[in-house]
Parts: structure tokens; C-alpha cells; sequence
């Protein structure tokens, strides 16, 4: 007898089977049915989730972990804007105006760097100065420069202590310099104390190795003082008095009559020289009128020098030339006495000119004097007019 398998094609009869399979093994059935499905489910999605992946590994990868956004900080609102004024004093309370002063400081964000200066009454004021550590400094030309500091609160209306503002301790060298005619004139009051034996006048030599020239008044100045000095007005009435003795320029005659035209003719032909040759003349060709005393040196040059000063003589810019003041001068001055002395002694152009070379000669001996004898005789020179001889 064959026996048929039954198939149970009807939903009826699978939902039995379900039943009968659910009582049979219970409900441990329902973790594999789970299994089963979650496995199909995987099977499905596996070539959409991974590509080229090494075997062994997961077909599939965790999602990355989102990262979390750090929350931004608040920022901190700033400190409120504050003001610093003080006022800048010395050490007597007096203040100053017009001083520099330089405030800098730091925030959190910056640098600041202000500057003024001290008004009338020494104040000064900062305004919108940020809060924070600040230094002020105080400066000025020839005083020392001073500096304070401190810290500014928000909104605070800082009032700094009296600056006191001294002068600088470094010592300031000033120097002071005399024009040319100052110097010139310092020296001519030391010429004119030159006397030999405390008495001669002496004004026309020049101690000082570096002397300064004349102007046109001071050679004027120098002229006429040495001819109103008293001892040359002592020599010409003691001249006068020699030549009436010896009735020279009997023309004049004898008694105060001729006395005082003696005089007169003598002090008259001293002064034109002297002021031809020592004012007028010099001032035109910038000659300086004055002998400059050597005091170094071999004996032979030193007269050689003097010697030769009777001829030469030095410029206003110190260059050496021929003495055209004193040559012309002496010839002027000859010329111009003929008009006043007796006809029988005037002397004429050739005699002129013969005692013109005399003079000469007698201005040369006079200078070899002075180059070795006077300067001996001449008390209380100045001590850097005195080179060694």
C-alpha cells in the first residue's frame, strides 16, 4: 500500500503548520526567526554600504562620531574711559607753563601714547585715557626729565601729585664770545696804562702776541689820547723852552710872544703828524699804526725786525706791506709846518724830504729801544703780554 505525502497548499493549513511549530518548540523559536531576518536585511543592504573592503574585515563601518561645537566666549565688555590731570611746580612752588609732558600705558587690546603741554597756570589733563597701568613723563631744555607712574581705574578722575621739576645736575658749558672791536678796545685800555718808568706814555706798542686790529675810531681814539696825554705837552714846552734859550726860530722872537709860538709850532707839527700818520692816514690804507714788540728769537734778528718796522708795519688783516701811513705822514706833516714857522726856517721840498728820511732813521732807533730797553722800564704789563725776551 503506497502512502501519499500530504501537501498543505491552503493558507489554513500553513497557519496550522505555524501553530503546531510555535507549540512544539515554544518561544525559544522567536530569537532565530529574528537572527534570520536581521541576516537577510544585511545581506541586501551589504552592496550599497561597502566597496573594496580587505576580507575579514566588517562589511560595513560605524558612523564617524559627530564633533561638538565649543560654545563661543562671551566677550568682556571694556573697562570705561578715565582722565589723569596734574600740574608741574619747582621746588618753591612756582609752577611751570609750556612743559612737554608724554603719558603712555597698556590695556588689554592696545598701547596708548598721549602727549601735551603745561598751560599757564602749570596744569595739564589727559582725557579718554583707557584703564590700566600709565607712566607720565615731564621734559624740558635744560631741565631733568621726570617720570611717575601708576595704575587708572575704570572712570576714574585720577589726580596726580604735584610734579616738581628741577633743573638738569649736568653742568652746560656757555661760551661767550667778544666781537673784534671788544677785544681791540680791552686791549687799547691796557696800552694806554703803558708808561715807561710809570710816567712816559708808551701807548704805541703792542705787548700782546696776538692783538687784536684797530678801527678807524679806536687808531683816532689812540692818536688823540697820546697827544693830550700831560707828559707830551710837558715835553713840548720843555722843547720850547730849549729853543728860545738857544734863540732858535728867531722869527718868533724872545719873551711869551715867541715862548708860546715855539709852542705852538712844536706841539702843532706833533700833533698833525701824529694824527696823519697815526689816525687818518692808517684808517684809509687799513694800516695798524702800532709797533709790534718781537721779544724772541737771536739778538741779530730781533734788530733786524725793529730796523726794519721803520718801514714796514702790518696791515688791519696782519699782513706785513710798506708803512705808506708813517713815510707819508712824516712828509705831510713837514710840508704843512712850512706854513706856520718863520720864512727865514722853512725848510722846503728838498729839506722836507731830507728830514723825512731823518725821521726814518730816528723811528728805527727808536723801535731797536723798544725791542731791548723799553719793555724792562715799563712796570705792571699785563702777565700774557710779556713774552720772554
Amino acid at each position: 500500500m503506497v502512502k501519499q505525502i500530504r501537501h498543505d497548499a491552503d493558507p489554513v493549513s500553513r497557519a496550522g503548520n505555524l501553530h503546531h511549530f510555535t507549540q512544539n518548540f515554544g518561544w525559544a523559536a522567536f530569537p532565530l526567526l529574528f537572527f534570520a531576518l536581521s541576516t537577510h536585511a544585511a545581506a541586501q543592504l551589504a552592496p550599497s554600504r561597502s566597496t573594496g573592503l580587505v576580507a575579514g574585515l566588517p562589511a560595513t563601518l560605524p558612523d564617524a562620531p559627530q564633533a561638538q561645537t565649543q560654545p563661543s566666549p562671551t566677550p568682556q565688555p571694556e573697562p570705561d574711559p578715565a582722565s589723569i590731570r596734574g600740574v608741574v611746580v619747582d621746588r618753591d612752588g612756582a609752577v611751570y607753563e609750556g612743559v612737554h609732558i608724554t603719558l603712555t600705558g597698556t590695556t588689554s587690546s592696545t598701547a596708548v601714547e598721549k602727549s601735551t603741554t603745561s598751560d599757564t597756570n602749570g596744569r595739564f589733563r589727559f582725557d579718554d585715557v583707557p584703564a590700566g597701568p600709565f607712566q607720565i613723563t615731564v621734559s624740558s631744555n635744560g631741565f631733568a626729565t621726570k617720570a611717575i607712574t601708576g595704575v587708572l581705574h575704570s572712570a576714574e578722575n585720577y589726580e596726580a601729585p604735584p610734579i616738581v621739576f628741577n633743573f638738569a645736575s649736568t653742568t652746560s658749558e656757555v661760551q661767550v664770545t667778544a666781537s673784534r672791536f671788544e677785544i681791540a678796545q680791552e686791549q687799547l685800555h691796557e696800552e694806554e696804562q703803558q708808561r715807561v718808568f710809570g710816567i712816559i706814555p708808551n701807548f704805541y706798542v703792542v705787548y700782546s702776541p696776538n692783538a687784536a686790529p684797530l678801527s678807524s675810531k679806536q687808531k683816532f681814539h689812540l692818536a688823540w689820547r697820546s697827544e693830550i696825554d700831560p707828559v707830551t705837552i710837558a715835553f713840548d714846552l720843555a722843547a720850547a723852552g730849549v729853543q728860545q734859550a738857544n734863540d732858535d726860530y728867531n722869527g718868533f722872537g724872545q719873551g711869551a710872544s715867541g715862548y708860546a709860538k715855539r709852542f705852538a709850532a712844536d706841539y702843532g707839527t706833533d700833533f698833525i703828524s701824529t694824527m696823519l700818520g697815526g689816525a687818518i692816514l692808517p684808517s684809509l690804507l687799513h694800516q695798524d699804526p702800532r709797533y709790534f714788540y718781537k721779544g724772541t728769537g737771536s739778538t741779530r734778528s730781533r734788530a733786524l725786525y725793529a730796523i726794519a718796522n721803520a718801514v714796514i708795519c702790518k696791515s688791519d688783516k696782519g699782513r706785513w706791506q710798506p708803512n705808506y701811513s708813517s713815510i707819508l705822514g712824516g712828509l705831510a706833516a713837514g710840508g704843512i709846518a712850512n706854513l706856520y714857522y718863520p720864512a727865514e726856517d722853512r725848510n722846503g721840498a728838498a729839506l722836507t724830504f731830507e728830514n723825512a728820511l731823518v725821521g726814518i732813521g730816528a723811528t728805527a732807533a727808536g723801535n731797536l729801544f723798544q725791542e731791548f730797553v723799553v719793555r724792562k722800564l715799563t712796570p705792571k704789563l699785563p702777565s700774557y703780554s710779556q713774552p720772554k725776551p
